[in-house]
C-alpha cells in the first residue's frame, strides 16, 4: 500500500484505481514466535521467580479457519524454591497449595521449567466482537521426591473469552485433579477483564486488569489440618496497570501489579502465599519487559 500511495504522488495515479487493487489474502496456514525477558515473571498477581527475572518464548500456528495451536516456555523457581528450608521447618513455595510441608532431609523438588501447550478456536462476530474457546496445559517437568501435604503442579484449564474492540473477559477453569499443587482443587477458577487500549498515534498502549482466582472451600485437612484455614484461604483479586511501547520492532512494557494474597492461615504458621523466604509471592510487583515477535 505504501507503493501504491508513492505512484499515486508520483505518476497521478487516479484514487479509482487505487481503491481497486486488493488486500494480500490471509494465509491459510502461519506460524510465529515470540521471545522476551522480563525482570520477574508475575502469573496471576504472583511472582513465579522470587522476583528475579525471567527469560521466556513461544510459537504459535494459526490455520485461516480460526483454529490455533501454541507452546510457550519460561524458567520459574516457586517449586524448587521449597528446598531453601531446613530440615522439619515449615518451607513453602511460590504457588498456593504448596506451602507448609517439612523439608526431609535426602528428597528434594525440583521444577525450573513451565511449559504451556494449547489449543482452541478463536473468531469474530458482529462488528469489532471476536470470541475464543480453548485447552491449556501448565506443565512443569522435574523431580517431585518431596511432595508432602501438597501435589505435583501440573495443572489443565478448559477457557473461553470474549472481546470488544480493546477489551476482553476470559473465564479459566481446572479440570485436573490437582490445580497448580493445591490438593482438592478441582474445579478452581479465574475471571479476569483485561484491557489494551492504544493511546492515539503515539505508539503507546495502556493496559488495565483485574482478576479473580477462587478455589474450592473444600476442607483439605491433609495441608490445612488444625490451623483455621481451608482452601478459600487461596482466594484473591489482582489487579493490574501498565504501558507498552513498540519501538524498532521490540516491544517494551512496564507494568505494576498488586494481588491481596493472605500470608498464612489463621494460626500464624500455616503459610497460604508466603514463600520459603519469608515473602508473600503475591503483593505488590513491577515488571519491566521487552519482546519480539517473529
Amino acid at each position: 500500500m505504501k507503493g501504491i500511495a508513492i505512484a499515486v504522488a508520483l505518476f497521478g495515479v487516479s484514487s479509482a484505481f487505487a481503491q481497486t487493487v486488493s488486500p494480500a489474502p490471509t494465509p491459510e496456514h502461519s506460524v510465529t514466535g515470540n521471545l522476551g525477558v522480563v525482570s520477574q515473571y508475575v502469573f496471576r498477581g504472583l511472582s513465579q521467580t522470587d522476583g528475579k527475572p525471567a527469560v521466556q518464548g513461544g510459537i504459535d500456528y494459526v490455520h485461516s479457519s480460526g483454529f490455533y495451536l501454541g507452546t510457550w516456555l519460561s524458567n520459574i523457581s516457586w517449586f524448587t524454591d521449597q528446598n531453601a528450608g531446613v530440615k522439619n521447618a515449615p518451607v513453602s513455595l511460590a504457588s498456593p497449595g504448596s506451602v507448609g510441608a517439612p523439608y526431609t532431609a535426602g528428597a528434594s523438588n525440583s521444577a525450573s521449567l513451565e511449559w504451556d501447550f494449547y489449543g482452541g478456536y478463536k473468531s469474530s462476530f458482529a462488528d469489532e466482537w471476536t470470541y475464543d474457546v480453548g485447552l491449556i496445559r501448565y506443565y512443569y517437568p522435574g523431580r517431585f521426591d518431596n511432595l508432602g501435604a501438597y501435589r505435583q503442579p501440573d495443572t489443565t484449564e478448559v477457557y473461553g473469552a470474549i472481546g470488544y474492540k480493546w477489551l476482553t473477559l476470559k473465564y479459566s477453569r481446572g479440570i485436573s485433579t490437582y490445580t497448580f499443587g493445591v490438593n482438592e482443587s478441582r474445579g478452581a477458577s479465574y475471571l479476569d477483564l483485561t484491557a489494551q487500549i492504544p493511546l492515539g498515534e503515539s505508539g503507546f498502549g495502556l493496559q488495565a486488569h483485574i482478576g479473580r482466582q477462587n478455589y474450592s472451600g473444600n476442607a483439605n485437612t491433609g495441608y490445612w489440618g488444625a490451623s483455621g484455614g481451608n482452601n478459600n484461604y487461596f482466594d484473591y483479586t489482582d489487579y493490574r496497570l501498565g504501558l507498552t511501547k513498540e519501538y524498532y520492532g521490540f516491544n517494551f512494557g512496564l507494568a505494576w501489579s498488586y494481588a491481596n494474597t493472605r500470608h498464612t492461615a489463621p494460626d500464624g504458621n500455616t503459610t497460604a502465599y508466603m514463600n520459603a523466604f519469608g515473602r508473600n509471592i503475591g503483593r505488590d510487583r513491577v515488571v519491566a519487559s521487552v519482546s519480539k515477535s517473529f
